[in-house]
């Protein structure tokens, strides 16, 4: 019985490879093994939107009643293509992203296509009024968009390049700016010069 003890205690242990790391486990490190049970990975490719789109406004509006406050919100968006189509929409619900999704639908909805020239111009200066805001939007030739407020993130969204804009109104409803600049590019005559 003693010899077969003796036997065991002899027996050489393992070889193991020094040139590659053991883990703290006993195991070579990375020695997890994949799970064959599973299909391969679903991994669905993301589809790029049609429209980019911008929040430039979102307020909290609160209206009083018996029972306390009663809270909704209100989104304005601008969506655009940067191919010539642009829109601006507005939507209003009890929840951010249920007022996100109707100012969405209400800019396609409300959406224009821009007349310009082959270099990102527009093909002459237009000035237009809505409710109290007022834009003067012009040429610009080699210097980009020169314009604040809402009413450059209208131009980039349109596509244009080479534009300048100029609010003369003293209003700081991005809404607005953003509805005039839509009303001043749709009265735009001829293109693609």
């Amino acid at each position: 019985m003693e010899p077969e003890i003796q036997k065991e205690i002899t027996t050489e242990a393992p070889k193991v490879d020094a040139s590659r790391p053991m883990d703290f486990r006993g195991g070579e490190r990375g020695g997890f093994r994949k799970n064959t049970r599973k299909g391969p990975p679903r991994r669905e490719a993301r589809v790029k939107p049609e429209f980019d789109q911008k929040i430039i406004s979102i307020r909290r509006v609160t209206r009083v009643v018996t029972g306390g406050r009663r809270f909704s919100f209100s989104v304005g968006i601008v969506i655009g293509d940067r191919k010539g189509r642009v829109g601006v929409g507005q939507g209003k619900a009890g929840d951010t992203p249920i007022a996100i999704d109707k100012a969405v639908r209400n800019a396609r909805k409300n959406m224009i296509t821009v007349k310009m020239t082959k270099n990102g111009s527009i093909p002459h200066d237009v000035e237009a009024k809505y409710s109290a805001s007022r834009v003067h939007i012009m040429r610009a030739p080699g210097k980009g968009i020169l314009a604040g407020s809402s009413v450059r993130t209208v131009l980039e969204f349109a596509g244009l390049k080479e534009v300048s804009a100029k609010i003369f109104s003293r209003s700081k409803n991005k809404v607005n700016n953003a509805q005039v600049a839509i009303k001043a590019l749709g009265m735009l005559k001829t293109g693609n010069k």
